[in-house]
């Protein structure tokens, strides 16, 4: 596999970095792990290849080969990235091991600490078609049911299982939304077409928190979702390039924003009609569109272009020649790229996001990640 961009000068980006981000007074999750949660809460984890930590390959037997994995685990895991996730950020944030998926029946998998039922390419709608939000539902409350069989027998490994107080105490994460929208594009829906669809995503996920409440959970952390016309696979494929200032699809960012205005109220709605949960909206567009517009204060070079891909300059994208193929090229340092593959971002972009989530300046109430550390 060929090499874009080679650098010798790592160290000084890396301090360059750091410094940045100490001068906008943001900490490093690694700083914040262990300190605060000595008792990590039970997780687990609806979306689609944003959080996925290698359900795709588990339950479909996809190949995701390397370079994917190559920063952080030296090794492919599955995921759509060069390293780590943003969820698994949060997981170390809270002091506890990384999800594995659901669907993992290998490598050990026990779930104590919860399970991700996130899959590359799953959206809201269809609802019946796998693996959508609806499907992973149906899946948690499959393992649910399981895990509380096995945690009552008087079987000596019943320890191993989550108990009913596990699950009531448990810490919902849902991300999902953004493949809704690009497939609304995708097959030649305009902008006014996208939108008018956009409550019927939300109404899926409103039914699907309103059923994990019915079922017990109590704590909810809700992402928004990212700026989808800022991504090179979007940017390389589009027909029309209305470009914004810092040169994303502006009606692709548009429809974006109207789901998270939407997502947003739906929250604030269910706040109030679910009195007694807890339920954290992170604007995680914000944080990634800032990462854009300012991509030369985190030393990014090439902001809207992918790291791992085909084509070169702009945009480094070819469906047909994606990452890990036969063809494509890789850059030498992924921390200088915010994409990793034209759709997912690399691990150093995921842990400025991280750093950002954690501070709380884009979460809606303003409450610590800790927070949800059992008591």
């Amino acid at each position: 596999m060929a090499t874009l961009f080679p650098h010798s000068d790592s160290f000084s980006f890396f301090f360059a970095t750091f410094m940045s981000l100490a001068l906008l007074g943001i900490q490093h999750p690694s700083l914040t792990a262990a300190a605060g949660c000595q008792a990590p809460p039970v997780i687990f984890n609806f979306g689609d290849s944003n959080s996925d930590t290698g359900g795709l390959v588990a339950g479909l037997g996809y190949t995701v080969g390397f370079p994917n994995g190559r920063s952080f685990f030296r090794r492919s895991t599955g995921r759509l990235c060069d390293g780590r996730l943003l969820i698994d950020f949060l997981c170390q944030s809270l002091n506890t091991s990384l999800l594995r998926p659901y669907l993992d029946s290998l490598g050990g998998s026990r779930f104590q600490n919860g399970a991700n039922f996130a899959i590359v390419g799953s959206s809201t709608l269809p609802k019946n078609v796998p693996f959508s939000l609806n499907i992973q539902l149906m899946q948690f409350l499959h393992f649910k049911s399981k895990s509380l069989e096995l945690a009552s027998t008087s079987n000596p490994s019943k320890g191993m299982f989550i108990s009913e107080s596990g699950f009531s105490n448990a810490l919902y994460m849902i991300d999902i939304g953004q493949n809704d929208i690009a497939r609304s594009f995708s097959i030649g829906n305009s902008y006014s077409q996208t939108v008018k669809l956009i409550p019927q995503f939300i109404s899926e996920i409103k039914a699907s928190i309103k059923r994990l409440y019915d079922e017990g959970a109590r704590r909810f952390w809700i992402h928004n979702t990212g700026p989808l016309g800022c991504l090179p696979q979007k940017l390389s494929m589009a027909h029309t390039k209305d470009l914004d200032q810092h040169g994303c699809l502006a009606s692709y960012n548009s429809a974006a924003i109207f789901f998270n205005q939407m997502l947003d109220h739906m929250c604030e709605k269910l706040r109030i009609e679910l009195r007694d949960a807890t339920i954290i909206y992170v604007d995680i567009y914000a944080i990634k569109y800032s990462l854009i517009a300012n991509s030369k204060t985190y030393g990014f070079e090439r902001p809207l272009m992918a790291c791992c891909g085909y084509g070169g300059s702009p945009y480094n994208y070819n469906a047909k020649i994606a990452c890990a193929h036969r063809g494509a090229n890789v850059c030498d340092k992924g921390s200088r790229f915010i994409s990793w593959d034209g759709i997912h971002y690399t691990e150093t972009a995921n842990a400025i996001v991280a750093m950002k989530v954690l501070s709380m300046q884009y979460s809606k109430p303003k409450t610590p990640f800790h927070f949800f550390c059992r008591r």
